[in-house]
C-alpha cells in the first residue's frame, strides 16, 4: 500500500484514531482527522497530534472533508452508516478499517479471534500460551495495543494475536489471518447494526480472505457458527462441551481432550484458575489454536493452570455471610449474561440493567424462572427488562448501583451468591463497564461489612 502523498482521512480520535494518524505521517500521507466530539473534550488527541503537521476537524464531522480524500480510515466506533462516509462511498472513495491498514505492513502470522463473548479472555490466553512456548508474540487489536502500532515491528515478534470486533471487521478487504477464532455469535449491538443478519455478517467476515492453507477454529455448539462456517475455505477445528470433534477439543469433567491430526492430549482444568462454561469454551478454543501454531503442550497447561481471568468478567469480589459477591460488569449483552447464570448452581441475586443495545431478552427467561431467586433492575434499560423479564421472579428496580448492592445484600442468605451481569452497555450510568464494575466493587465493601 502505498501511501505516500495520497490524502488520507482518519474517522474518530480515541486511541486508535491517534496511533493510525501518526502512522500514515510516518509514511508520508496528508493527514487529516476528524471528530465528533469537541476539541476541549479531546485533550489527549490534542496534545498527542501537535506539531505533526496534521489537519484536524473538531465538534462534527464535514461531508466535504470526505469526499476530497484519497482514502479514509474508520476507527472501530465509526459508524459506516453515517452519511458522510456513505457519500464518500458513493464517489468511490476507498473506505477501510484501521486493522486493514495494518495488516498491509505486518510481515508476520496473524491469530485472530472473533465472537459475541471470550473475545478477549481467549486472545490472552493464546498470547500467554506462545510466550510460555519461548515465542515473541504480540497481542494487540481491540484489546491493549492497535494493531497498527505493530505495523512497524519487522522481526520484533514472532506472531501477532489479534482480537477483533465485529466493527473492526466492517471495513476489511484483504485482511487475512493465519488462524481465525470464532468463539460463538448471540445477539448484540443491535443499537449500531439495521439487523442481526449484518451483526453475523460482520462477525464471519473474519473468514473471507483464508485458504485451504489457513486454520478456523469454530464452535461446534453453535449453530450460527455451524452454519456460517459451511462457506470457510480454510481447514476445520472445533471446539464443543456437547459433542467430541475428530478435530479439535472437547471437555470432559476436570479434563479438555484436544486431538490434531489424530493425535489426542489431556489437558487437566483441576488447578485452573478460570472459572464457568464460558471459560472451558474459552480454554478448548486457546488450546486448538496455540497448539495448531505450535505451542508445546506443557506451555500451553502451564498457562491454563495460572491464567487468572480478567477484572470485571464473573469475578470473584468477596464473601460476606456466606453470600459470594461476583462482578461481571463485562457481561454487556444477553449470550454473555446466559453464560455466567449457568456457572452457578447456587441461588442467584441478579443486578442487572444498563444502556439497552435492544437486543432480545427471551433467552435469559427459563434461567431467570430456575436460578435467579431476586432480579435488580438499573438504568435506562430497567422498565423494559422489567416489563419482560420482571414476572419469572422477585423484582425490584433500583435508581443507584449503590442501591441495588444494598437491596441484594437484603435479599441474600447464606450459601447464595449475588452477581452482577447487565446484559447491556454501561453508557448511561457510567463511562464505561469498568467504572460500573469499580462502583459495584466498592459498594460491596462498603455496604456488605460483616
Amino acid at each position: 500500500m502505498d501511501l505516500k502523498g495520497k490524502r488520507v482521512l482518519v474517522v474518530g480520535m480515541a486511541r486508535t484514531g491517534i496511533a493510525t494518524a501518526k502512522f500514515l505521517k510516518s509514511k508520508g500521507s496528508l493527514v487529516t482527522t476528524t471528530e465528533m466530539k469537541p476539541e476541549e473534550e479531546m485533550k489527549e488527541a490534542v496534545e498527542e497530534l501537535k506539531g505533526l503537521d496534521i489537519s484536524t476537524e473538531w465538534g462534527g464531522h464535514r461531508a466535504e472533508t470526505f469526499l476530497k480524500q484519497d482514502m479514509i480510515v474508520a476507527s472501530p466506533g465509526v459508524d459506516l452508516s453515517i452519511e458522510p462516509i456513505q457519500a464518500a462511498l458513493k464517489k468511490k472513495v476507498r473506505v477501510i478499517s484501521e486493522i486493514e491498514l495494518a495488516y498491509h505492513f505486518i510481515r508476520v502470522p496473524i491469530i485472530s479471534v472473533t465472537g459475541t463473548n471470550g473475545k478477549t479472555t481467549t486472545t490472552l490466553l493464546i498470547g500467554e500460551m506462545l510466550k510460555e512456548d519461548g515465542k515473541k508474540v504480540g497481542v494487540g487489536g481491540n484489546v491493549g495495543e492497535p494493531l497498527v502500532l505493530f505495523a512497524n515491528g519487522r522481526d520484533r515478534w514472532d506472531v501477532l494475536v489479534v482480537e477483533i470486533s465485529s466493527f473492526q471487521l466492517e471495513a476489511i478487504e484483504d485482511f487475512r489471518p493465519r488462524i481465525a477464532v470464532l468463539l460463538n455469535v448471540t445477539e448484540d449491538h443491535l443499537d449500531r447494526y439495521l439487523s442481526y443478519t449484518d451483526y453475523i455478517k460482520a462477525k464471519v467476515s473474519i473468514f473471507t480472505n483464508q485458504n485451504s492453507g489457513d486454520l478456523a477454529v469454530l464452535n461446534r455448539d453453535d449453530p450460527i457458527v455451524m452454519k456460517f462456517g459451511e462457506g470457510v475455505k480454510a481447514r476445520k477445528v472445533f471446539f464443543s462441551l456437547s459433542d467430541k470433534p475428530e478435530e479439535g477439543a472437547f471437555s470432559e469433567g476436570q479434563s479438555i481432550f484436544l486431538t490434531l491430526g489424530g493425535k489426542r492430549e489431556k489437558y487437566s482444568l483441576a488447578k485452573a484458575p478460570l472459572k464457568g462454561i464460558h471459560n472451558v469454551e474459552n480454554m478448548m478454543a486457546a488450546l486448538a489454536a496455540a497448539r495448531s501454531f505450535g505451542c508445546s503442550k506443557k506451555a500451553a497447561q502451564t498457562v491454563l493452570n495460572r491464567f487468572e481471568g480478567l477484572e470485571h468478567r464473573l469475578e470473584f469480589v468477596r464473601e460476606v455471610g456466606g453470600v459470594r459477591f461476583y462482578d461481571d460488569s463485562k457481561g454487556t449483552n444477553v449470550g454473555s449474561v446466559v453464560k455466567s447464570l449457568q456457572s452457578f448452581s447456587q441461588p442467584v441475586i441478579l443486578i442487572a440493567g444498563g444502556k439497552d443495545k435492544n437486543g432480545d431478552l427471551s433467552p435469559l427467561k427459563e434461567l431467570i424462572r430456575k436460578r435467579v431467586k431476586h432480579l435488580i433492575l438499573i438504568g435506562e434499560a430497567k422498565e423494559r427488562m422489567n416489563r419482560e423479564l420482571g414476572g419469572l421472579t422477585d423484582t425490584d428496580l433500583a435508581k443507584t448501583m449503590e442501591e441495588a448492592v444494598f437491596l441484594a445484600r437484603q435479599k441474600a442468605t447464606a450459601g447464595e451468591v449475588v452477581l452482577l451481569s447487565p446484559a447491556c452497555s454501561s453508557f448511561d450510568m457510567f463511562k464505561d463497564y469498568k467504572e460500573r464494575g469499580r462502583v459495584f466493587k466498592e459498594a460491596v465493601f462498603r455496604i456488605c461489612t460483616g
